[in-house]
């Protein structure tokens, strides 16, 4: 086939025509978005699970301790909502009051600089004056996000204090690895050093406890004492007598008698070096455990930290990542056998061609638009897998058909980009502008979701500019020699499908099917617009309340969460015992599914921890911890979905119905799905009071142990809120 007579490539003007006879430049182009896209993966692009954003929100804790719900809201948090309630920026203000401590939260508006909301609330609460004597200094705190990457249990056989120094120990090797920045311990009681001293032996030494407890403090400081200039240089005077261990207080001098005798703590008092007496616990699988979570901050890597500290945790971020490239994969393989079957092979390549060049080119964009790699922007990639083609396949076909007139390639590719260059670019665009509103979502859930339109726009705009000017140059030139060398089984593959004449059997069911019912439905105007009406009405009426709505769909976990709220006061062996029928009921259900299948356990593990909830589901608080002796926290670690036949639904429902109702629980919450959520309920048993301010513990509605829905994991990947000051 040869070009047209009529047909000069000189005349032909535009950066359509230009592109296609300049095989090189396109060539160049292509080359850029790819490996300018692959070197900035590697060198530039932060991965992570969920993109770590900023949250807007000042956090105010207050330890009241001993005191009732009723009594911190009146002592502290009026008054902490008052002070900063006039302070500029302020949105909403959010106060929570429980027993011993209460919190608020302080939401800015958006562009307010946060570092200054964050001194001037600092300030008003220091000028707060009313508060208690008892009352502990406050912690005031900028809020964000910090993304937990691996759990890991240590457990056995051994005491609290061998459990926590071995915790220790490896919390410090994580740390001394350059790859681990951030390590925290849970389920163990933090250390204190008690010194109890009996009213007979103050009154035998005619001391007080106040006295005593001066003393000890007056001992056990570390304070510069400023300098003395000599002759031979200054010389630094510095008071370095601080005490870490329980035997060093036991030395401390509290009364010298005329006689020289001295009387010291050890001699009057019992110095405990142990842990603070709270009703704290955790097991796995019946044994003395804690929990050591790693997180990733800053620059940090999901997979660098997780290799570092345990090789297994990769799996969970590269599931996604394999998700991604299992539907590219699956997606390049079906366009190139679809255009293959009705169109000619090279032309399918190099349409298929243009997805790879899209998401490489995309990546250019991640730095300046600061997106990293995370479940999110993966989510938007897999999105664009099925719109990034479309266009490539209408260009690729409108110079395929002009090819089928008899124009040569080069006249054929200017023409049929030039015919469909106005529908693809409006096509682009408007998808592109259906997805900008995203880019307005206020608040801290616009800050996540942000990334969705930005990877879809970034991916479109790329395919267009490959569609346009890339595509045409490919399709201009025959395929050079080399690349028919290394194509030449898909080549040969592609003839073999030619046989099936599929593009011969398109054009009959066109020209005998399609277009005479085309005319009878153009003839019909009326009737095929009421169908359609029929059709939409129809379906709208059928979907309502049958199909549930969410706004970003959850994906189930190997890790199921149950939690478990008791009364405020209710006895640590109380809870303790409920949380240990809720943990053998899992553990029934294990060893029955075992049982059936005659395989390898299902289950990873059970852990048990009394007297905390976890973080994940701490309502306003924020990032301050939710313990006492009525929250129980059952953990079971389930094996990959795919090596076992019992779904997380299934089992959390069949363990929900097993444990059915628990006399006088508050509630009992079941968390498996990981994913974002737009917003937190209000959750049952606690009080709603005015003013955005509840009072936990004041009083508890009795629910049907189970009746909670099953709630997502705030930000996934077990991430928590901390706080920096």
């Amino acid at each position: 086939m040869t070009d047209s007579s009529d047909f000069d490539p000189d005349k032909e003007r535009g950066v359509i025509a230009w592109a296609a006879k300049n095989s090189v430049a396109a060539n160049v182009l292509m080359l850029i978005l790819i490996v300018g896209g692959i070197v900035t993966l590697a060198s530039g692009i932060k991965q992570e699970v969920f993109p770590e954003v900023e949250l807007d929100v000042v956090s105010i804790s207050v330890i009241y301790p001993g005191a009732s719900p009723a009594e911190v809201e009146q002592a502290v948090v009026l008054a902490v909502e008052e002070a900063v309630r006039g302070i500029d920026g302020v949105k909403k203000v959010t106060s929570s009051a429980m027993e011993g401590q209460a919190s608020t939260l302080v939401e800015l508006l958006l562009n307010t600089d946060k570092d200054r909301a964050l001194n001037d609330v600092k300030s008003a609460i220091d000028r707060i004056t009313s508060f208690p004597e008892d009352v502990e200094r406050p912690t005031v705190s900028l809020l964000s996000n910090r993304q937990q990457v691996i759990s890991i249990v240590l457990y056995g056989d051994v005491d609290e204090n061998t459990l926590r120094a071995v915790a220790e120990n490896s919390r410090r090797t994580l740390l001394q690895d350059p790859r681990i920045t951030y390590v925290e311990l849970s389920g163990i009681r933090p250390l204190e050093i008690s010194i109890e001293v009996p009213q007979a032996e103050l009154r035998k030494h005619g001391l007080t406890i106040d006295e005593v407890a001066a003393r000890v403090r007056a001992a056990s400081v570390e304070l510069p004492g400023g300098g003395v200039k000599t002759t031979a240089g200054e010389v630094l005077l510095r008071t370095t007598e601080r005490r870490d261990r329980g035997n060093e207080f036991s030395n401390i001098v509290l009364l010298s008698q005329p006689d020289g005798s001295q009387v010291r703590v050890r001699d009057v008092a019992t110095v405990r070096d142990g842990f603070q007496e709270i009703d704290k616990e955790a097991t796995y699988n019946g044994k003395p455990a804690v929990m050591i979570n790693v997180f990733r901050v800053g620059s940090e890597t999901p997979l660098t930290v997780s290799a570092a500290a345990k090789e297994y945790v990769a799996e969970m971020y590269e599931g996604r990542l394999s998700l991604l490239l299992r539907n590219a994969r699956i997606g390049l393989l079906l366009v190139l056998l679809t255009l293959a079957l009705f169109l000619e092979a090279r032309l399918a390549f190099w349409v298929t061609l243009g997805i790879p060049i899209s998401f490489a080119g995309s990546l250019l964009f991640f730095p300046v638009t600061d997106v990293s790699i995370n479940m999110i922007s993966l989510f938007a990639f897999i999105i664009t897998l099925g719109m990034v083609v479309d266009d490539a396949i209408v260009v690729g076909e409108a110079i395929y058909k002009q090819r089928m007139d008899g124009k040569g390639r080069l006249e054929a590719a200017i023409g049929g980009a030039k015919e469909v260059a106005q529908p693809v670019i409006f096509a682009i665009l408007t998808s592109c502008v259906a997805f900008a509103p995203m880019l307005m979502v206020p608040g801290p859930m616009g800050k996540f979701f942000r990334v969705v339109p930005i990877v879809v726009i970034a991916v479109l705009m790329i395919s267009l500019i490959e569609s346009l000017l890339i595509l045409p140059a490919h399709l201009s030139h025959p395929m050079p020699w080399w690349l028919r060398i290394v194509l030449s089984p898909y080549l040969w593959a592609m003839r073999g499908l030619a046989k099936l004449d599929m593009a011969h059997r398109l054009q009959h069911h066109i020209q005998h099917t399609y277009i005479p019912f085309l005319n009878k439905a153009l003839r019909w105007r009326y009737f095929t617009i009421a169908a359609g009406v029929a059709l939409l009405v129809g379906t709208l009426g059928y979907v309502a309340g049958r199909i549930p709505f969410t706004f970003l769909p959850k994906v189930e976990g190997d890790l199921i969460t149950a939690h478990l709220k008791m009364p405020v006061g209710t006895p640590v062996s109380e809870t303790e015992r409920i949380a240990d029928g809720i943990a053998a009921i899992a553990q029934s259900i294990v060893d029955g599914e075992d049982a059936k299948s005659n395989g390898p356990t299902m289950s990873r593990g059970l852990y048990e921890e009394v007297g905390a909830m976890s973080a994940l589901e701490s309502g306003p608080e924020g990032s301050m911890s939710t313990e006492g002796s009525h929250y129980a926290t059952v953990m079971m670690y389930l094996i990959d979905a795919g090596d076992r036949e019992l779904t997380t639904q299934k089992f959390v429902q069949r363990w929900r119905d097993e444990i059915g109702e628990i006399p006088g629980a508050d509630s009992l919450t079941f968390s498996f799905e990981v994913g974002v959520e737009p917003g937190k309920p209000q959750r049952q048993g606690s009080a709603r009071l005015p003013a955005h301010r509840r009072r936990l513990g004041a009083r508890h509605d009795r629910i049907r142990a189970g009746a909670a829905g099953s709630g997502g994991v705030l930000w996934g990947g077990g991430g928590s809120s901390a706080a920096r000051s």
